[in-house]
This record gives structure tokens, sequence and C-alpha cells, in this order.
């Protein structure tokens, strides 16, 4: 109990010790300061430093630096994307190489102008054929798409089951790109059927009738 008692003596004393060096203090000449006033005056001075740095100048740099740090992340990101391509470059000249082939060879399979008239006669005779009566076979106005045209045909023929069927087979087959829709199909008295479709062929636009279709494009957004 002596022992505590004397200790808070010493701490009581030292307290009011250090207290006592704050007063009388000097501002025009901190030198004259004693030791204690002058490692806390040191220590603020560097407090106030330090966040003074930080708030008028630090916080912006890191800011700057963490921008800086996602910049270089997406710039890698970039640069190994573009790193992979580089090296698949070769792949992906094969691939092209091959697109356009196939491109190449679903082209040839839609007529030029010149053999549209052909292709009709090819569609009429392979109902004729087939042992078919037409009743209607008209061709409507084109379509035009970006590269290439749509040539519906109003078509109506008569025959049995079977005729048809090889009928529809024959024109799935053709050379030529042609596809059978809106079908409807109806039965006659004397046991035949009759059989309603629009036929729907296609050929691509040469160079001009493409250029043209752009200028007529182009005009129309102009216009809107």
């Amino acid at each position: 109990m002596v022992f505590r008692a004397s200790m808070e003596r010493l701490q009581v004393r030292d307290i009011q010790t250090l207290l006592r060096d704050f007063r009388g203090l000097d501002p025009n000449d901190p030198g004259q300061w004693p030791l204690f006033p002058r490692v806390v005056a040191l220590v603020a001075i560097f407090l106030a430093i330090v966040v003074g740095g930080w708030w008028f100048d630090w916080s912006d740099q890191l800011t700057l630096l963490d921008t800086k740090h996602h910049e270089e992340l997406t710039l890698k990101d970039d640069w190994v994307s573009k790193k992979r391509q580089a090296i698949n470059l070769p792949e992906y000249k094969r691939q092209l190489s091959e697109i356009d082939r196939q491109f190449g060879a679903l082209l040839k399979q839609l007529p030029n102008r010149s053999e549209i008239e052909s292709l009709l006669a090819d569609i009429n005779q392979a109902g004729l054929g087939r042992g078919l009566q037409f009743e209607l076979f008209k061709p409507g106005a084109e379509a035009m798409k970006d590269f290439y045209a749509e040539l519906p045909i109003a078509v109506r023929v008569t025959g049995i089951y079977h005729d048809l069927g090889e009928f529809v087979s024959d024109v799935a087959q053709m050379p030529r790109i042609v596809t059978l829709n809106d079908i409807a199909i109806e039965a006659q008295k004397d046991g035949a059927l009759k059989f309603d479709a629009t036929a729907v062929t296609y050929r691509y636009l040469d160079d001009d009738e493409v250029a043209k279709l752009r200028k007529e494009k182009a005009k129309e957004k102009g216009g809107k």
C-alpha cells in the first residue's frame, strides 16, 4: 500500500512537472523550451504536415495512382487479347478462307438475271414431268434485299398425291435455291388434289443493282 501511494505521488508530481514545463513558454524562442514541450511541438508539426500533405496533395495523387493502376490492368488485358489474336491469326485466316469458300458455293446456287427464265422453265417442267396440270404459274414482283432479290411465283397445280409429292421433291433437289411457302392442298371431286403454293427463288444482284440499291437506301436515310 505504501509503495502504491508512493507511485501515485510520483505520477502526480510528474504530471505537475510536465504541466509546469508548458507554462510561460516563449513562442518566439522555442529553442529555450524544456525537452517535453519541444518534443510535443515537433510531433504536432509533423502531424500537421502529414495531414496537410494528405488533404492538399497526396489524396489526389493516390486517386490518380489508382486510376493509372486500373488503366494499366485494362491495357494488359487488351495486350493479352491482341497477342492471342496475333498467335491465332493463321487460324483466323484459314477460317475466313473457308467462310468465303462456303459463301461462294451458296452464291452459286443463286441464279443471275439471265438464268431466271431457265429456272422458271425448270420448275414448270418439273410439274409437267410428273403429270401435273398447271392452272396457275405467275411470277410476282421482285423484292430487293442487300445483295440478292426474292422472286415469288404463284403456283397452282392439280394431280394425284404421289405426283405432287414427287414434284415437291424435284423442286427441293434443284441446283438452284427454290422454296415452297404458303402451301394449301384441297381435294377435288375426281379424287385429284389441288395444290396451291408460293414458290420463292432467289437471284444475286449485279454490281450496278447493288450500287443503285445502296444509293436509294442512302436517300431514304437522308430524307428521314
